[in-house]
Parts: structure tokens; sequence; C-alpha cells
């Protein structure tokens, strides 16, 4: 159960989950673009995303200088119920909407 409560803590925060739900439904995505579509600070979208990678829900690959991030691949029935919830239900809610918006509009420099 420590794996699971490790999770849903994670996922407690809204940015987090606003981030998990943005890696869910687009997959592979640069953390610069990431705050763009946050409308928040690279500095902070790291230090969250370093919470969820530490959790297991996130992996992270360098390319350059930039750092792309990816929801880890789920290591058993909860996580993937959870990736899951976080691809389908969170659709059609505004936040993410103008993350969406936000994020293909973005461009790191």
């Amino acid at each position: 159960m420590d794996k699971e409560a490790a999770i849903m803590k994670v996922l407690s925060e809204p940015i987090r989950l606003r981030l998990a739900v943005l890696l869910a439904m687009e997959g592979e995505v640069c953390v610069c673009r990431l705050a763009a579509a946050m409308g928040e600070p690279e500095y902070k979208v790291s230090r969250h995303l370093g919470l969820m990678r530490s959790a297991g829900l996130v992996q992270a690959r360098r390319e350059g200088t930039w750092m792309y991030y990816q929801l880890a691949r789920p290591k058993g029935a909860f996580q993937l119920h959870v990736i899951t919830l976080l691809k389908t239900d969170f659709d059609g809610h505004p936040a993410v909407k103008a993350d969406r918006k936000r994020l293909k509009q973005a461009d790191c420099k």
C-alpha cells in the first residue's frame, strides 16, 4: 500500500495533477513546454516533476540542455488504472483544455 499511497499523495497537489494529466494525454514533453503550458517558472515545474519522479510516476531523459518527461510504465494494475483515469476523465476539464491549448503553442527557446 505504500507505493499506491505515494502516488495518491503526489497527485493530491493541483500542479502535479495537471502535469500528470498533460503527460498522460500528450506523451513525452519537454519541461520548458510544460512550464509554458502551466504558466509557471521552469524551476517550479522541475521541482514538482522531481517529486513525481521520486514516487515512480514519471521518468525523464536528457537531450542536450533539455529534460523530457513522460509517465512511467505502469508497475501494476493500480498505476495502470490511475494512468487510464488521467487520460480519459480530465479531457473536458476547463483547466486541462487551457493547459493543452498553451502546450500546443509553447516553444522552447
